[in-house]
């Protein structure tokens, strides 16, 4: 159980397996308030040993999502603003190969389910591989303004977003669509890797705290993550990468544009210059989203957006 003081608890019990128009919070809070989330693996449970084969197991039960919490005040045109304080996994993880999809299908076409343990920040594959913990939430999102997204999948309300650097200290600003916002988070990993190129990164349950936040009146197009040293766009597609990426290019170019006055000119040179484009969610061929982001350098003509 997570250290950290909190206001509210909401239990894995309470799951959600998509973003909609129409959700039903399980709890409102108020702006500021710290609410830990109890979350599933993405599995829900059903893939416990190596004898547990994802071929064997209700795949219409992947990816639930604990919530959705609602913040007073959140209205449509206001970003909700999600600080990550703390991704804590359990000690058993696993991860999968589904057959006929991701990177290596060429090679591998047998599923295999591999269990890890994870322990003391440290994360043991078998005998002779071991590797550091870095925990991190694959599922965010807030309520859709149009039609139902179910969790294997991103879009402009998040989602799926596979995004490993969304741990500890990220703070994610998502464009409220529906009154309260209503955000849901799971798909917890003790560990995933840029790509998640078999589908799957070690799947774990656990804890997640975050503190809520608004801003009045401001939002992005996609989510907007915040980390210590820059800002990160988000872009998501079919299986077409490069429309993906394509998109959180546009996302970056557009806050440089409209938050800090760049000319549309700047703003490309600086992000060929000093950005850093990067693969989220690239486990193709596969029926997911692809997911691409932009990293924008914090400097000092980059402040805070939606401010």
């Amino acid at each position: 159980m997570s250290k950290v003081a909190v206001d509210h608890v909401v239990s894995r019990d309470q799951v959600v397996w998509g973003f909609g128009p129409e959700m039903e919070p399980v709890l409102e809070v108020e702006p500021g308030s710290i609410v830990r989330f109890e979350t599933n693996d993405c599995f829900t449970g059903q893939i416990r040993t190596v004898d547990d084969l994802v071929t064997g197991i209700d795949m219409t039960r992947i990816n639930g999502a604990t919530g959705p919490v609602a913040v007073t005040g959140a209205e449509p045109g206001d970003s909700l603003v999600v600080e990550i304080l703390a991704v804590e996994p359990g000690p058993r993880g696993v991860a999968t190969i589904i057959p006929d999809i991701g990177q290596l299908i060429r090679h591998v076409q047998a599923p295999v389910t591999q269990v890890f343990d994870v322990r003391d920040g440290v994360i043991r594959m078998n005998d002779r591989v071991s590797f550091p913990a870095r925990p991190m939430v694959g599922v965010v999102g807030v309520a859709t303004d149009d039609g139902y997204v179910g969790n294997a999948f991103a879009g402009r309300h998040g989602g799926n977003l596979d995004n490993h650097l969304h741990g500890p200290g990220a703070k994610i600003y998502f464009p409220v669509r529906q009154p309260g916002g209503l955000f849901a988070v799971g798909d917890m990993h003790a560990s995933m890797g840029d790509g998640e190129i078999c589908g799957t990164g070690v799947e774990i349950e656990g804890e997640v705290v975050v503190r809520f936040g608004l801003v009045k009146g401001k939002q992005g197009v996609w989510p907007v993550t915040e980390l210590s040293d820059s800002w990160v766009t988000h872009g998501t597609a079919g299986s077409d990468f490069m429309e993906a990426l394509a998109n959180a290019c546009e996302e970056a170019a557009r806050l440089l544009v409209d938050e800090w006055g760049f000319t549309i000119e700047e703003a490309y040179i600086f992000l060929s210059v000093a950005g850093d484009a990067g693969i989220c969610q690239a486990c193709q061929p596969s029926p997911f989203s692809t997911i691409g982001r932009m990293r924008v350098p914090k400097i000092g003509a980059c402040p805070t957006p939606f401010s």
